[in-house]
């Protein structure tokens, strides 16, 4: 399994440390003993996967070196209700201080590698690919897509800055200047990106209807991204893209609209990737305590 590499999230992990910590905590030196030690499981209240182990270990030595966290299971497993990720030793008052923010990063973190598992496993056999978005929490974009791979998908674009993906307002942006219908005004954004762009830089450009589709092709992108397209259209454009010849046939990705329920039909429909903003903007955090032993 892929590892984080600290060296990104250190910055913000610091950050989420003092958001919570602050000056001090006071409840917990109020009433627990300065030299008091402790032990404390990690126990997940849910079927999950798990995404994030290493960031329990930087939030702790954050705040307490001398707080040892020892995970149960490795990166990426799958667990059962009541599995015991790992345990904290250490000084009590640091294990409570740490608490909140430790949990914060492996709840979202397995969360969104549980949600994407289960989209994963809904195409299995198909040799479709579950792709995130750029729908991700600000400065959180490392981890998400992070946690995204450890549920089995595929990143898409990091950022702006990686791949050209011409959208619907970058097309209506050319139609305006120049004076073209939709179809044409796409068609003319790849031709103008293939030319300007670095040779080599990934193209893709999003399509509405079959017409813009057949437009678009003759330029050949490296991908065309349908959007908010019924099964039936989809199955509609894999015809038509089937007919090119292998080594000139773009990528067919399918977005809008995506859940649980229907992406099996699009990815039998016969496309190469589908893409779900929900695996970052809208996955639910998974329920874990710190259970003191």
């Amino acid at each position: 399994m892929e590892e984080i590499n600290l060296a990104k999230v250190s910055a913000l992990v610091e950050s989420a440390v003092k958001e919570d910590f602050g000056t001090g905590d006071i409840t917990s030196d109020s009433v627990i003993p300065e030299h008091l030690r402790a032990t404390a499981a990690l126990v997940a209240k849910e079927e999950a996967t798990i995404a994030g182990l290493a960031l329990v270990d930087l939030v702790y030595n954050t705040i307490d070196p001398d707080v040892l966290f020892e995970p149960a299971i490795a990166e990426g497993a799958q667990i059962k209700n009541g599995k015991v990720l790992g345990r904290l030793t250490g000084s009590a008052r640091s294990i409570l201080a740490g608490e909140r923010t430790a949990l914060n990063f492996l709840q979202r973190l397995s969360g969104i590698a549980t949600l994407t598992n289960s989209f994963v496993q809904q195409v299995a056999g198909t040799g479709a690919a579950i792709l995130d978005t750029r729908k991700t929490t600000p400065g959180w974009r490392y981890l998400e897509k992070y946690a995204v791979r450890v549920g089995g998908g595929v990143n898409h674009r990091m950022g702006l800055y990686d791949q050209i993906l011409l959208k619907d307002n970058h097309i209506k942006a050319v139609a305006a200047s120049r004076k073209l219908d939709t179809p044409h005004a796409a068609a003319q954004a790849a031709r103008d990106a293939r030319n300007t762009a670095p040779a080599g830089t990934f193209i893709g450009v999003e399509v509405a209807t079959i017409g813009e589709l057949c437009t678009v092709l003759r330029e050949s992108p490296d991908l065309v991204l349908l959007d908010n397209m019924s099964v039936d259209e989809v199955r509609e454009c894999v015809a038509i893209i089937r007919r090119i010849a292998s080594e000139q046939r773009p990528l067919l990705e399918v977005s809008g609209g995506i859940s649980l329920g229907n992406v099996r039909s699009f990815a039998e429909a016969g496309v190469d990737r589908i893409s779900v903003g929900a695996l970052t903007h809208s996955a639910p955090a998974l329920d874990i305590a710190l259970e003191l032993e």
